[in-house]
């Protein structure tokens, strides 16, 4: 498991990868790749920040797979190779979940990776007609969270708020599921 400050310095490190998108870019794409990177270092074994040799020893690392699925990309964070199996429901809620927000939010979106770790899914994504980023989670941080530079404040952006908070409650219903299910899988 991912500690807070573990968790703490890759949000930091999102976000600052975010501040450095030069105008015009395409949001999905380019942080899509920055983030692959960052997905790297989980494939590659590192441990989760522990300090002391005796912790690290007794603690597992940390390992992602990624699949990519009708465009989207979804991560799966585990500490063994069984957590890291994408099951035919996972991938058919990952794809249902992206048609839903383009029929009920947005038509004009570019989604970010979702991530599925053992206590929690976040997923992000740009809405693009707004400039708005937007940010669920489920597990520790609960919630919706917005970003955007200087965006007009209409009834159409209200809207739209409205939609992503509506939307975000399907979200975490379809996804807590998920999460449970993949509790009961991994402990039978």
């Amino acid at each position: 498991m991912i500690n807070e400050n573990d968790e703490m310095k890759r949000l930091i490190k999102k976000s600052r990868i975010l501040m450095e998108q030069p105008e015009g870019v395409n949001f999905g794409k380019s942080i899509e790749n920055k983030i692959a990177d960052d997905t790297k270092e989980y494939e590659t074994g590192k441990s989760s920040g522990t300090n002391s040799e005796e912790d690290s020893d007794s603690v597992k690392k940390d390992k992602s797979k990624s699949y990519r699925i009708s465009g989207g990309l979804l991560t799966l964070h585990s500490k063994d190779k069984k957590g890291l199996e994408l099951t035919t429901e996972e991938k058919i809620a990952f794809q249902a979940t992206m048609d839903e927000f383009v029929a009920e939010v947005s038509d004009l979106s570019d989604f970010g990776v979702l991530n599925m770790y053992p206590n929690e899914v976040q997923w992000s994504g740009k809405v693009i007609d707004f400039d708005l980023e937007f940010f669920f989670s489920i597990g520790e941080n609960n919630g919706v969270y917005i970003n955007g530079d200087m965006i007009k404040l209409e009834d159409k952006l209200t809207e739209l708020v409205g939609k992503l908070t509506s939307f975000y409650g399907k979200f975490k219903a379809k996804w807590a599921k998920v999460l449970s299910s993949r509790k009961k899988t991994v402990n039978i």
